[in-house]
């Protein structure tokens, strides 16, 4: 052929290592801990929404930035949940699932030879955004057991080419949960070098211990160069609905709602009326939600440190970065591959939210966003096989 079939970008994917391991699990009767997806229902008042829009023939396009009674309910949220003054018309899109979210974010930011810092490890999906995207990604470690930044090594990172960092917070896989320091240490580096803060925050809600959720573009003189991406997937337990939000700056939203209008159009209409109750839910249910999230950890982390793994409990998020270096593991995707086909549980092989593969040789991700069944048969699988 004169040319290649593929173009460059996509050569350089392989595949989702979370989704494999998911159907590594299927194809060997495993309990699935590795993709994060609850298997308890969603609030019924939700889903009684979703079907009523179905019922009413709301079965066409919405407008494609979003409805506007989704648009107003998230707006309502971002005032009492984050302390931000947000316009519905001008500075909220909602996209196909976070995931869009992010991409559609650095399209319409990068040009060539931009840089995007990314932490590592990473959720598995930046990195391959910032290639679609056109980016050069530059790396900055969070150091175990607390996974924190070392901030002359995050200094280090930003340049003149630097355009964006991504964070996520809390954060997957980590459970890290950052600091007002820390956010401000960002955002100092941010103005210094005129660069846009890009949050990822589905996980807002899941959170322990009594801290609490504090945005990025709430820091002193970050709305302007901040973009919080969120979504509906997490904190309502519907990751299949597929519906984000992008809350920024209006010159940045009328960017963001082009390019995501020639990606997807827009998401579910009746998916998102539904969205508009779940948005207003009461407080006692976002309360509810991190104290059950809260009693899942704590179970399920003194079951893991009973069998022999290593790290400091998660702060927020439902998952747990475990070190398994003290039970002789310095192959994490064989590991993994012995723990879903040997113990019948399915974690993600560490190295795959890592650049430089040799970090996470050690660690698996578990994810508990489950019910309390399947962590207590995952909880007797993992004390029978690693005894």
């Amino acid at each position: 052929m004169r040319h290649p079939r593929l173009s460059s970008r996509a050569a350089r994917f392989t595949e989702s290592v979370i989704r494999g391991m998911s159907i590594e699990a299927r194809a060997h009767g495993a309990v699935n801990l590795a993709q994060g997806m609850p298997d308890f229902p969603a609030p019924g008042v939700v889903k009684e929404a979703a079907r009523q829009a179905i019922a009413d023939d709301v079965n066409q396009y919405a407008i494609t930035w979003g409805s506007k009674s989704l648009r107003e309910a998230i707006a309502d949220h971002a005032h009492w949940h984050l302390g931000l003054a947000v316009d519905p018309e001008t500075e909220l899109t909602v996209t196909c699932g976070a995931t869009e979210a992010m991409l559609v974010v650095l399209t319409a930011l990068i040009n060539p030879g931009d840089e995007v810092i990314l932490t590592q490890p990473f959720y598995e999906n930046y990195w391959p955004d910032c290639v679609l995207a056109g980016a050069t990604p530059r790396f900055v470690p969070l150091r175990p057991p607390e996974w924190r930044f070392d901030l002359d090594e995050l200094a280090a990172a930003f340049n003149d080419k630097t355009k964006a960092i991504i964070l996520c917070n809390p954060n997957n896989p980590t459970g890290t949960v950052f600091s007002a320091a820390d956010l401000e240490a960002v955002a100092t580096l941010c103005r210094e070098w005129d660069v846009v803060a890009i949050t990822d925050e589905i996980y807002e809600h899941i959170i322990y211990d009594g801290r609490r959720h504090l945005a990025m573009a709430a820091v002193d003189g970050m709305r302007e160069r901040s973009v919080t991406i969120s979504g509906m997937s997490k904190t309502y337990a519907v990751t299949g609905w597929r519906v984000g939000t992008i809350l920024a700056p209006r010159d940045l939203t009328a960017a963001f709602r082009q390019v995501h209008d020639f990606v997807t159009i827009g998401a579910a209409a009746p998916l998102q009326e539904a969205g508009a109750v779940a948005y207003r839910l009461p407080l006692e249910y976002y309360t509810q939600l991190a104290a059950d999230y809260q009693a899942r950890r704590d179970r399920f982390a003194r079951v893991l440190w009973d069998v022999g793994f290593e790290f400091t409990a998660p702060q927020g998020a439902y998952y747990i970065m475990a070190s398994a270096r003290g039970l002789g593991v310095d192959d994490d995707v064989a590991f993994a591959r012995r723990l879903v086909r040997e113990v019948g549980v399915a974690t993600v092989p560490g190295s795959s939210f890592f650049e430089d593969k040799t970090l996470g040789q050690s660690y698996v991700r578990f994810c508990f966003c489950k019910r309390d069944e399947t962590l207590l048969m995952a909880a007797d699988r993992l004390r029978k096989g690693l005894a």
